[in-house]
């Protein structure tokens, strides 16, 4: 599945408080949480991502607590993939569970910048910068972790798993 967007770039440790501040958290509307999303380090990034748009962070992305609001918000985002350094276990777990991919790449992170545009193949773990053409490679998803994702998440998968 080849996805391409433009980047919208952050650094290291952004936490869950702040891609949805907590108070935001008095609705579980996806659309709604997708409207508050990163708007104390970005306010513009709610009314101006496009679907398809690609976010980029650094080390320890979405640190913090548990909750899945903020993979949630940012999928409602119509973000289809994040790609950073490094993430937080947990925020790395609740990813696969909305559907959201999250890919690694460690410190090549450092050479994507935001308003590039990269082409990212979710069954390789190829990125393309195409703006600077850079090529950057993180471990591909396990298949099961690309099923769970093109079902929308952890429950519709098991949903689809149950009918069949």
């Amino acid at each position: 599945m080849a996805i391409e967007g433009k980047v919208w770039r952050y650094g290291d440790n952004i936490d869950t408080d702040v891609i949805i501040p907590a108070r935001y958290l008095n609705t579980f509307d996806p659309k709604e949480l997708a409207s508050h999303c990163m708007v104390d380090i970005d306010e513009t990034f709610a009314q101006n991502v496009q679907e398809g748009d690609i976010m980029v962070g650094g080390r320890n992305f979405g640190c913090g607590s548990s909750r899945e609001h903020a993979p949630i918000a940012i999928k409602a985002s119509g973000v289809p993939v994040v790609v950073a350094a490094s993430f937080a276990r947990i925020f790395y777990r609740n990813g696969i569970n909305v559907g959201l991919p999250l890919l690694e790449i460690g410190d090549d992170v450092e050479k994507i910048h935001a308003g590039d545009r990269l082409r990212i193949d979710l069954s390789t773990g190829k990125i393309e910068d195409l703006t600077t053409g850079d090529v950057f490679q993180a471990p591909p998803l396990p298949g099961f972790i690309q099923d769970i994702a093109k079902a929308g998440g952890l429950v519709n998968y098991v949903k689809e798993k149950k009918q069949k």
